[in-house]
């Protein structure tokens, strides 16, 4: 998509979901439980889009690829060895929040 205001739909209903390395395109895609393949933009100067895929990588959620090796990635994916995204627990923090500022 060029431009699109929203993409949770398109999500919802995706079988496997390939995107660029955006923190906000991966996070959205992982808390939707759906596969997802990362292709990495090389060309950006400090590569944090790589970095980014990699620790997901690690920690068996993506699988990530370049533009030229994506179609290798897409032909030998075994989808099925891919990790639960674990959700985020916001009360936690809040929780820990409140007991610095000592409003609990």
């Amino acid at each position: 998509f060029r431009f699109k205001e929203s993409l949770a739909e398109d999500l919802q209903s995706a079988d496997l979901v390939i995107s660029h390395a955006g923190a906000g395109s991966c996070l959205e895609t992982l808390e939707k439980g759906k596969p997802l393949i990362v292709v990495i933009n090389d060309k950006l100067m400090d590569n944090h889009q790589l970095e980014l895929a990699k620790q997901l990588h690690r920690d068996g959620c993506v699988l990530y690829c370049n533009c030229s090796t994506l179609v290798e990635t897409l032909q030998s994916m075994d989808l099925s060895a891919l990790k639960p995204f674990p959700l985020g627990q916001p009360e936690k923090f809040a929780s820990f929040l409140d007991k610095v500022l000592g409003l609990q």
